[in-house]
């Protein structure tokens, strides 16, 4: 079989052809010189052509050399460049590849628990498109998963400080509530003293609030406990309770269901956060309003107040927290002064699925809505109650008491007090009707 080639243009011209044609024509110039001229200058002049003969084959021949080391050197020259553009874009799909499956791969595996060097085991060694990778990138990918796993552990301690500090704070509030409820019980007869027992028991209830606050930021769950379904009505009150200005929230056609009792201080919390930015950030003359009314995934709780609207920049920047603080915020993302209700608000939606959406109200203010899933609500019986003064208003707390000795005595070192003859107070403080 014959194969049909195109002839090859770049072949190489022996040096003789090259050669040849300069030496002849100086040869035959020479000899017609030698005959024209005299008898006595013939010798001359043919000794000059055949000087000039040999000049012009020499530096034919070394013209002709050079130009065969300028093609070999050309030929190289472009073989280096077709081998590094394919290093490069070897080396670019090599870059690319690491950096959107290797690295996000590692990093996971360092999320989960496992050391850099397990992970280099797992992700680099252990597949086998990761085996030609060269020891400097090796080192490199290395270092890096180091410095991405001490900035976790250095994060993962300060959350932790910041949790251990905050349920210090939350034991000293329950003691202190604790004692309010007894002093209350004891002077549940002098209305002077009464109320401002209540006055600083709402107090404590604000700094429990903030307590709880750094906790939820810290990754922890609220402390207290509530056994028994609470009725949304309730709830609201409640997370009215633990806001300075309660006076000015308006409770409007409030759904008649409850909430289960793991749900309720979470949701009683979520409320406070709202109702307290709405409280804070609109002009002291204003009302805010509240409903709740059910909606197909659940029950809508809708906080609006008559303040001044938010822009768009504002609302996507409010947005953009919810969403940082549900997909895990960092401490040092708050800035110097920190808007901590949205940051709690988003924490805790991520930890109960929760939904919040900010709009602008008919008021002219801004409209929260907190939408509560149907996991969260039950029809049955409801006898706790989160607000007002009584026993069934009283959470359970899950700090523990026994490391907190030296900061409020124990109750059997206190002088034994009469018989309680009023009103039993909650740890939240009451709200009027």
């Amino acid at each position: 079989m014959v194969r049909v080639e195109s002839p090859p243009t770049d072949r190489e011209v022996p040096v003789v052809r090259v050669v040849l044609l300069p030496v002849v024509l100086l040869l035959g110039a020479a000899a017609a010189g030698s005959a024209l001229v005299a008898p006595a200058a013939r010798i001359p002049v043919a000794v000059c052509g055949a000087i000039t003969t040999l000049v012009v084959a020499v530096l034919t021949v070394a013209l002709h050399r050079r130009r065969r080391a300028l093609r070999v050197q050309r030929a190289e020259y472009e073989q280096r460049i077709a081998y590094l553009e394919h290093r490069i874009l070897s080396h670019d799909a090599e870059t690319v590849r690491l950096t959107k499956e290797v690295m996000p791969a590692a990093i996971r595996r360092l999320r989960v628990g496992n050391s850099p060097d397990e992970v280099m085991r797992d992700i680099v060694d252990a597949d086998a498109a990761n085996r030609h990778l060269p020891k400097a990138l090796r080192e490199q990918i290395h270092q890096v998963l180091e410095v991405i796993d001490n900035e976790e552990a250095r994060r993962d301690s300060a959350q932790r400080a910041f949790v251990s500090v905050a349920r210090r704070v939350q034991a000293i509030v329950h003691r202190q509530a604790s004692e309010l409820r007894e002093m209350e019980d004891h002077y549940g007869r002098n209305p002077e003293v009464f109320d401002d027992l209540l006055r600083i028991d709402h107090g404590t209830a604000l700094i429990g609030r903030l307590a709880d606050s750094i906790a939820v930021l810290g990754g922890a769950r609220p402390s207290r406990q509530w056994p028994k379904p609470v009725p949304l009505f309730s709830v609201l009150r409640g997370a009215m309770s633990r806001i300075l200005e309660y006076q000015r929230v308006d409770l409007h056609s409030i759904a008649k269901v409850a909430i289960v009792g793991t749900s309720v201080e979470p949701l009683i919390h979520a409320c406070a956060e709202l109702l307290d930015n709405a409280t804070r950030y609109s002009p002291p003359q204003t009302r805010v309003h509240v409903t709740a009314v059910e909606v197909q995934t659940g029950i809508a709780i809708e906080i609006e107040d008559g303040g001044v609207s938010l822009s768009e920049e504002a609302r996507a920047r409010a947005e953009n927290m919810l969403a940082q603080a549900q997909a895990g915020i960092n401490m040092n993302d708050l800035g110097e002064s920190p808007r901590l209700g949205m940051a709690v608000v988003g924490r805790l939606s991520r930890m109960y699925q929760l939904q919040v959406s900010l709009r602008q109200s008919a008021y002219g203010g801004v409209r929260a809505v907190l939408i509560v899933p149907r996991e969260m609500i039950t029809t049955g019986p409801a006898p706790g109650i989160a607000h007002g003064i009584g026993a069934t208003s009283r959470p359970t707390s899950s700090l523990d008491m026994s490391q907190l000795q030296h900061v409020v005595p124990p109750p059997g070192k206190r002088k034994p007090k009469p018989a309680a003859t009023g009103p039993v107070p909650s740890l939240a403080a009451p709200v009027p009707t």
